[in-house]
């Protein structure tokens, strides 16, 4: 009969490497002020040794968890999963989120909670009491969600605000929603377009506001007017088909739409065609999120690429350097957007007769 392994221990480690245990801890749990050649001698240790940090053994040495708590609003997520759209929010929070957590000893979990729910308050207290996070990410619309804030604020936990410009509580982190509205917005002017009609999303998500802002002033900078240009959607395929509509179906449509998300601009496509126009000759049109969707309609959707990963590993550090009493950016941390140039946009064609 083959005999159980004998588990390696923090004991085991500090005697290999003739360090104390709270030599080891600190190195373990990437704590300031240890020596880079002690660093190396533990790790050594640690790598011949085959040692794998138990986060239970983590979790009763010190007042710490090692782990985050990311929150994404429940309703969507599931209607998105539900619906097999392919979007991929979740998946480049879990992405950027859980890799840093790795890279700095810490595990994230991921949690659904529905930001309209009377239970709000009751299903967050749970989460908390059984997991007992270092930190929480909120995101859109959570994160500006005063109810949510405010039990946040009240258990002294470090959160971020992923899409939020409040500095009154918590630690807010943008992905430019203004600018990269004024981004695509100039990219189109840049290349003739005057009349750039705008998709927004819901009026529950502050950004889709700021998104309207950056467009609106952008505009008005370069002298062109935006009135009838403005539709409101949800985010959905179908609100996007009628936003599109709307604003292609008047005598002076527009030459360009942006729209704020992927679905909407799915639908914008679908209806200019139904229309008879083709993408980019009649209509150029830009989308936000730049998800694996876009990348194989025809044409191609030039978007507005999100960082979303980079904004989840940002959350991430700031989280843990909050926790460690590291000094914090004082003003609002921005993630810069890109966009990403694909084949839907084209000078507006020429008046018939012109």
């Amino acid at each position: 009969m083959a005999r159980r392994r004998q588990a390696v221990t923090i004991k085991h480690v500090a005697a290999d490497a003739g360090v104390s245990l709270q030599t080891v801890s600190r190195v373990i749990n990437n704590e300031p002020n240890v020596r880079p050649e002690m660093k190396n001698r533990v790790q050594a240790s640690i790598d011949k040794l085959g040692y794998v940090p138990s986060i239970a053994a983590q979790r009763m040495s010190g007042s710490r968890s090692y782990l985050i708590l990311a929150i994404n609003d429940r309703d969507r997520t599931i209607a998105d999963w539900q619906a097999r759209l392919g979007t991929d929010w979740v998946d480049q929070m879990l992405l950027g989120g859980m890799l840093k957590c790795a890279e700095l000893g810490y595990r994230m979990i991921f949690e659904l909670v529905d930001t309209h729910s009377d239970h709000v308050e009751r299903e967050l207290l749970g989460a908390i009491a059984a997991l007992q996070p270092d930190g929480i990410i909120l995101t859109p619309p959570h994160s500006d969600n005063p109810q949510i804030v405010s039990l946040l604020d009240q258990q002294n936990i470090p959160f971020v605000r992923i899409g939020s410009k409040q500095s009154d509580v918590g630690i807010p982190v943008s992905m430019d929603d203004e600018g990269s509205a004024r981004q695509a917005s100039r990219y189109l002017i840049e290349r003739g377009h005057h009349r750039i009609g705008f998709i927004a999303g819901p009026s529950d998500y502050d950004l889709s506001g700021w998104r309207v802002d950056g467009w609106r002033e952008t505009m008005a900078e370069a002298g062109f007017d935006t009135t009838g240009l403005l539709a409101a959607g949800d985010f959905s395929y179908a609100s996007g088909e009628a936003a599109a509509r709307s604003l292609l179906d008047r005598a002076d449509r527009p030459s360009a739409i942006i729209a704020s998300n992927d679905q909407m601009a799915l639908a914008t496509l679908d209806v200019a065609r139904s229309l008879g126009l083709a993408v980019p000759h009649d209509l150029s049109l830009i989308s936000f999120d730049n998800t694996p969707l876009v990348h194989f309609t025809q044409p191609p959707l030039t978007a507005i690429d999100q960082p979303i990963a980079a904004t989840t590993s940002k959350a991430v550090e700031l989280i843990i350097a909050a926790q460690n009493d590291h000094e914090l950016p004082p003003t609002l941390t921005i993630v810069p957007a890109t966009i990403i140039e694909r084949d839907s946009v084209a000078p507006p064609a020429a008046p018939a007769g012109g």
